[in-house]
């Protein structure tokens, strides 16, 4: 099958996620700015969220363009991921609305954790039903970024329990991390195009 209908759902069901983390900022009720320091913490959890949905959307983005067709499983795998990121609204709004408290802020960390499981298993699939010479299991490598992360965010969700700031501050690292642009997958491709 073609990838163009699961990329298109893919990318209108990362705008909706987006839209729900913004709703989720109520305007406060007054003209100083007194009024805005409530919503501290809830703006940067979204800010921090609004980061790790853009560099999910990047990295799919770019992970499909070394895809020339989709499978049943790798259909599946994507609706996988997207249940993870779906729950990154929720898990945001609740850390933020209790000033990065443990609990939320463990339960944003799973979400995350299982977020990379779940894109972890999208490109498995997908170098999988691409054959032996997969653009992207050539691209991807040894993948140091995707092997840190979930063991950076598994010491975040247990650091949430003794000092949440060591939580938010791994997030952000592993955030950090994947900003730095990502020149693998288009490397590949431009090779296998030539010259």
């Amino acid at each position: 099958m073609g990838k163009a209908r699961m990329e298109a759902f893919s990318d209108g069901v990362i705008a909706v996620i987006i839209t729900i983390m913004v709703l989720e900022m109520k305007v406060p009720h007054g003209e100083s700015l007194d009024a805005l320091a409530p919503l501290i913490p809830v703006f940067l959890a979204y800010v921090l969220s609004f980061l790790y949905i853009g560099i999910y959307w990047n990295n799919h983005h770019h992970m499909l363009h070394a895809c020339a067709k989709v499978t049943g499983p790798v259909l599946w795998a994507n609706l996988h991921l997207l249940f993870w990121l779906s729950l990154v609204p929720f898990t945001t709004g609740w850390m933020g609305e209790n000033h990065f408290a443990a609990m939320p802020t463990a339960l944003y960390g799973m979400v995350l954790l299982m977020a990379a499981i779940a894109y972890w298993i999208l490109q498995q699939r997908i170098i999988a039903s691409q054959g032996a010479d997969s653009i992207l299991r050539k691209a991807v490598g040894g993948d140091w970024k995707g092997k840190l992360s979930p063991v950076v965010y598994a010491i975040a969700i247990v650091a949430a329990f003794k000092a949440q700031w060591i939580s938010q501050l791994l997030y952000f690292a592993v955030a950090l991390i994947w900003l730095v642009p990502d020149k693998r997958i288009e490397n590949a491709l431009r090779s296998k195009e030539g010259p």
